[in-house]
């Protein structure tokens, strides 16, 4: 028996449990204070629960429960297509109103499933008690804010280990992507499709290698090296995101009449070093927060993602806002405040939990801190802005537990269409290589000139969206590569 189970655990499969599984489907407010479920129901969704193994290596043993949402094809069904909005961590309940919208006339032809991966949200959810959001954060601009920030890692490790301890070691993408399997199980479906974004496309991925021929149509949009993956996943980002902040500064410049930052782009960003400056030397007061070294350069990372001129816009002032605090307390705006309030205080608790968790989960990581500092000082000059942030030491290096499985080597000829922007400061543009030569039936769909993660039904661009549409409707992927502007 033992050797069937580590057989089918390498499969990506496990002996069945006794009872098939079931989804109990219901309304999905839960209470008068809910939201999210109130719009679900007014759209004329359902929700429901799956019972599913803690351990896959005990199918019979304890189980978790997974939460979803179904919002069902109203005419030519093709089938049913489970959403991942990444994160990684990201809840994925409400996804199916937006993504029925982005699909456009596909969208009403799908059975869209928005999943809570394991440990988040409805889906027996982990919370730390973590006082701040605290990771990703900056090592900051010297050695003594380097190793308060490692403390500040240490200790969101120390707090997973006292609260969720008993549960980290069942956190990984191989076993959300056994979920995911379970619940096209329960849905009676031979097959399934997907759309994931970033994390989401590394869980795609892994779906995919498990478990092939079990789907129909995958989209994988802002995509990951899949033999990247892992804690370290930033790592590589930093160059990205300084040429994200360089265009910004040129596009602030070119509207110094609003902004007042400057009118060149080297006026911009010495208004932007200055805020580093201050925030290392004695904090910025904003609001009800002082942000030192270490959140200066998550607050201006944060929104670098997209480079739509709403977007600049919103990051204009809230660099106008750290700057006047240079000189003083000040008060910030509501977006600025909503922010801030959510990066410093507990309220993303729970998410920011899962979210490490399962960043945790895959691939273990150098455990000496010395590493990470090491990598800093080497990159500094390169990234001055972003580098202390993209290759700081996570609380992975402090972790209770190591990953419990070797990480999925991604080799399959399954079809799927991968989006990327050519400029994405996320998940730069060389992973969508990477992960084409992991899946060599995908097509790969570039978008060229754009700084945004995320493309499809977000960004607004026709070629983009009326190509994946095509493919969603069709079941056929592009010939060959295909370039958008």
């Amino acid at each position: 028996m033992k050797l069937l189970l580590v057989l089918a655990l390498l499969s990506g499969t496990t002996a069945a449990a006794d009872e098939p599984p079931t989804i109990r489907w219901h309304h999905c407010q839960l209470n008068s204070a809910d939201s999210e479920g109130a719009e679900l129901d007014k759209a004329g969704a359902e929700c429901g629960e799956l019972k599913v193994p803690l351990d896959y290596t005990r199918p019979n043993g304890p189980q978790i429960t997974i939460a979803m949402s179904r919002l069902k094809a109203t005419g030519g069904r093709i089938g049913t297509m489970v959403l991942n909005d990444g994160g990684p961590g990201g809840p994925g309940l409400s996804m199916p109103l937006r993504m029925r919208v982005a699909m456009k006339e596909a969208g009403s032809r799908y059975d869209l499933i928005g999943l809570d991966p394991r440990f988040v949200g409805r889906s027996t959810p982990v919370d730390c008690k973590l006082p701040s959001a605290g990771w990703p954060w900056s090592g900051g601009a010297d050695r003594s804010s380097f190793v308060r920030a490692t403390m500040q890692q240490a200790d969101i490790a120390a707090r997973c280990a006292a609260e969720e301890g008993s549960v980290l070691r069942y956190v990984s993408t191989r076993n959300t992507a056994r979920d995911i399997d379970r619940v096209r199980e329960a849905l009676g479906e031979k097959k399934i499709s997907y759309v994931g974004y970033s994390y989401g496309t590394y869980l795609g991925a892994v779906y995919l290698q498990l478990f092939p021929g079990r789907t129909d149509r995958v989209v994988l949009d802002g995509p990951m090296n899949p033999s990247a993956y892992g804690p370290r996943l930033l790592r590589d980002a930093g160059p990205a995101n300084e040429a994200a902040l360089r265009d910004w500064a040129s596009w602030a410049a070119a509207r110094n009449s609003t902004y007042q930052l400057g009118t060149t782009t080297r006026q911009v960003l010495a208004k932007v070093d200055r805020i580093y400056q201050v925030s290392a030397r004695k904090g910025l007061r904003v609001g009800k927060h002082t942000l030192d070294d270490g959140a200066v350069p998550m607050v201006l990372f944060g929104p670098l993602a997209d480079d739509r001129d709403p977007a600049r816009a919103a990051y204009s002032t809230f660099v106008q806002t750290l700057l006047k605090a240079t000189n003083g307390p000040v008060q910030p705006g509501p977006e600025l405040a909503e922010f801030l309030d959510a990066l410093l205080t507990p309220a993303l608790s729970q998410l920011v939990s899962g979210q490490t968790a399962i960043i945790c989960g895959d691939t273990p990581v150098p455990r000496d801190p010395q590493v990470y500092w090491r990598d800093i000082q080497k990159h500094r000059r390169a990234e001055p802005h972003f580098g202390s942030l993209t290759r700081m030491v996570s609380p992975c290096a402090f972790w209770p537990v190591q990953p419990q499985e070797p990480p999925t080597r991604v080799a399959n000829s399954e079809p799927a269409l991968i989006i990327a922007a050519d400029g994405d400061p996320r998940t730069i543009y060389p992973y969508a290589a990477e992960l084409q030569k992991g899946l060599t039936a995908a097509r790969l769909l570039t978008l060229k000139n754009a700084r945004k993660h995320g493309i499809f039904g977000e960004y607004g661009n026709n070629c983009v969206d009326n190509r994946v549409v095509s493919y969603l409707l069709s079941g056929r992927l592009p010939a060959t590569d295909l370039t958008c502007r």
